[in-house]
């Protein structure tokens, strides 16, 4: 029977990857609201008949029109996928549903920051960066810079672990950045940045040691200047295998890396780095924030996480997400990232016990970094 108030949670890309772990949380907190939508319709209730009927599917295909009837009853969307245009997120904001992005596409969240106006006018509350990275790494600024009087710049390190599951359009995304050229905020000036360069080395902890972290186009340094008021913000990228990551540093600089992108050749990889199992399962995020004390000490402060299944993370950090959108907390209309959620940095101790997490401060500025 077809609900007359907005209960239902839609995760579209919700028996891929990630999609399905986030189903699978929400469908225990939420039996029977929780809906797996996607294209095939098929998939979806292969997916689901696992669930016990907590989870439900549903036929979406977000590159056609919505049919009118489709988000009623719809009180939040979960964006699992890439999109390649923003036709479907003014759709939901017009109904006043809710709306959560997993994505790590900086020039696609800048595109549905400007429906700001027509999310608030529907009371519709928009969450972009909702997942691993962006996610997690700007709740980890976020409290780095809570530990400094004045922040002057944030610098967030991401390693993945090569023999973790990895979904196709993540992998997809990476693939298709490996020689990206994108836009940085670096002393409040905009510059260009180049894929797998600049590379600097970050500590991880005791058990994962020091890795060289490259540049890659993550979203949150796009966006935290703005939230945070941060001058100088970089996202740099290693994978768990230095030898993987060094190759693909050589491939982005000589320009080799564009005959790994094209037609049957991308596909052939892409299919091949899903079935990799070649490294560890484990991944740690990473920020440094550099600048004064509250005494007005040169400071940095430091906070990391680190544990085992990315995926897990991603969709651990979006079920939080819309939890609190859902019951527990809800802005007023608009379009937000997730560091500008009161509550949501409380939140990274509550990831599971599979996942450390630390913070520390230095009234001592770090040695030096080694620079490539």
């Amino acid at each position: 029977m077809e609900m007359h108030t907005k209960e239902k949670i839609v995760v579209v890309g919700g028996y891929g990857h990630v999609g399905r772990t986030i189903c699978r949380i929400l469908g225990e907190g939420y039996p029977g609201q929780v809906y797996a939508a996607g294209r095939s319709r098929e998939r979806a209730e292969r997916f689901c008949q696992s669930a016990r009927g907590k989870i439900r599917p549903l036929e979406i295909d977000i590159r056609e029109p919505l049919t009118p009837d489709i988000l009623n009853g719809v009180k939040l969307v979960i964006m699992c996928l890439d999109q390649i245009d923003t036709d479907f997120v003014p759709a939901c904001f017009r109904t006043g549903t809710h709306y959560i992005d997993v994505s790590a596409n900086g020039s696609f969240l800048c595109q549905v920051e400007q429906f700001q106006h027509e999310a608030a006018a529907h009371g519709a509350a928009a969450l972009l960066s909702g997942g691993l990275a962006s996610g997690l790494t700007n709740l980890l600024a976020l409290e780095a810079q809570r530990l400094l009087g004045e922040t002057d710049q944030i610098d967030l390190a991401i390693m993945l672990g090569l023999g973790d599951a990895h979904g196709e359009a993540a992998i997809e995304w990476m693939v298709d950045n490996l020689a990206a050229r994108f836009e940085i905020t670096r002393n409040g000036e905009q510059e260009e940045a180049l894929s797998f360069t600049d590379g600097q080395i970050f500590a991880f902890g005791a058990d994962l040691g020091c890795r060289q972290d490259c540049r890659f186009p993550f979203s949150d340094q796009m966006t935290l200047p703005r939230t945070l008021e941060v001058p100088s913000v970089a996202t740099r990228l290693c994978l768990d295998s230095a030898m993987v990551t060094g190759l693909l540093g050589g491939a982005s600089r000589t320009g080799a890396v564009r005959l790994l992108q094209a037609g049957r050749l991308r596909r052939r990889i892409i299919r091949s780095l899903g079935a990799l199992r070649f490294g560890g399962h484990r991944f740690a995020v990473k920020a440094e924030a550099r600048g004064t004390s509250r005494d007005g000490k040169p400071a940095m402060a430091e906070c990391f996480l680190h544990g085992r299944d990315q995926s897990a993370a991603t969709a651990k950090v979006a079920a939080a997400s819309a939890a609190m959108l859902v019951d527990s907390f809800c802005p007023s209309g608009g379009v937000y990232h997730i560091d500008q959620l009161t509550g949501m940095g409380s939140r990274l101790k509550e990831l599971g016990p599979d996942i450390t997490f630390n913070i520390r401060r230095s009234d001592l500025p770090p040695e030096g970094r080694e620079s490539s």
